[in-house]
């Protein structure tokens, strides 16, 4: 072979992997949701469809970056995110486009879907106050506020101050109290900490196992898992001990959090994109984010798995979630003027 002939080779080669990737029936999936679970839900999308789904999965942040550097030739249809801060970093990036689809804006409520069809929201879990029921009596913590009250002090736990559920959660609270109310909260919460913020939602609640704290914010799917299947540290007996609380249910209702999704601005497969949003809004999808990954639906009169089924239903603060995009960088400088690390 020539080496002529061998450049041409090498070049139909590249093309035709290219090709591939911009198929009619595939669709590419750029995804920070690491739930095994979620196999299933992507099968029965091909099953239904056609569509092939090619799948690439790292952090959010990862992606969002990875999808501004391939520019206008990312392959990228969707980007899947598991919390409304960073979907709100990817639309200021400008790597969304609007959607309009009589499907999503039907079945997906207002306050979890961009004002213009940039995100959807496709499932919810509740930042959810949990405790210890020897130490805690339960009408001292009905609202997030309460949190910040002196008689709590030493007994909370609660993740970092970069954490983006921590930042979403202080950006609620910023449209709700104001600048000066949530720095309040937020001193307040540091002064009653049992201890400097460490690991994740899981370790909050095996703190209180522990000992080393009497409350503790958490996401409820967390808690939901580890009442339906074993989870390190949480025997059945612990989680017997431990009650919660959905904040705020006299007021403006609890926060919750999203998996969200986007079409990509750039997306060589838009049509199939679509198709996917509006699958994960069906009945079916649905049910498989509460069963699978002990989420709340977000769309109404979905049944709730057994797991979520035990937490309850509650009150949705329904502030637009964009909010927590657009109070994020004042949310983190609160938590560093009160060295809330």
């Amino acid at each position: 072979m020539n080496i002529k002939h061998f450049i041409k080779t090498i070049t139909a080669i590249a093309v035709l992997g290219t090709s591939q990737a911009y198929a009619a029936g595939e669709l590419n999936l750029y995804s920070s949701r690491h739930y095994d679970t979620d196999e299933r839900l992507y099968a029965n999308f091909e099953e239904q469809t056609g569509i092939k789904i090619n799948r690439i999965e790292d952090g959010a942040d990862k992606l969002i970056e990875r999808i501004k550097a391939e520019g206008a030739n990312s392959p990228a249809d969707i980007l899947l995110t598991v919390d409304a801060g960073r979907l709100w970093r990817a639309d200021q990036a400008g790597l969304f486009q609007p959607v309009e689809s009589e499907v999503l804006i039907e079945r997906i409520p207002e306050h979890l879907r961009h004002p213009d069809g940039h995100w959807y929201g496709f499932s919810q879990r509740g930042r959810v106050i949990f405790y210890d029921k020897t130490k805690v009596d339960p009408k001292d913590i009905q609202t997030y506020e309460s949190l910040a009250d002196p008689k709590l002090k030493g007994l909370v736990c609660m993740r970092s101050a970069g954490n983006i559920y921590s930042l979403s959660l202080l950006a609620s609270i910023i449209d709700a109290a104001g600048s000066e109310g949530a720095q309040k909260w937020a001193q307040g919460v540091w002064d009653n900490r049992a201890r400097d913020p460490q690991g994740g939602d899981t370790d909050q609640l095996r703190a209180i196992v522990s000992g080393e704290c009497a409350i503790a914010i958490a996401n409820t799917y967390y808690f939901a898992r580890a009442l339906r299947t074993a989870v390190k540290g949480l025997s059945e007996a612990d989680i017997k001990n431990i009650g919660w609380v959905f904040p705020n249910q006299a007021d403006r209702g609890t926060h919750v959090n999203i998996s969200g999704a986007g079409v990509v601005a750039t997306a060589p497969n838009r049509e199939n994109a679509i198709k996917f949003l509006e699958y994960l809004a069906s009945n079916q999808a649905q049910e498989y984010f509460s069963a699978g990954n002990d989420e709340y639906p977000v769309v109404q009169g979905v049944e709730l798995s057994e797991s979520v089924s035990k937490l309850g239903e509650f009150k949705v603060d329904k502030v637009n979630l964009s909010v927590y995009g657009e109070n994020q960088r004042e949310a983190q400088q609160i938590y560093d003027r009160v060295g809330f690390k």
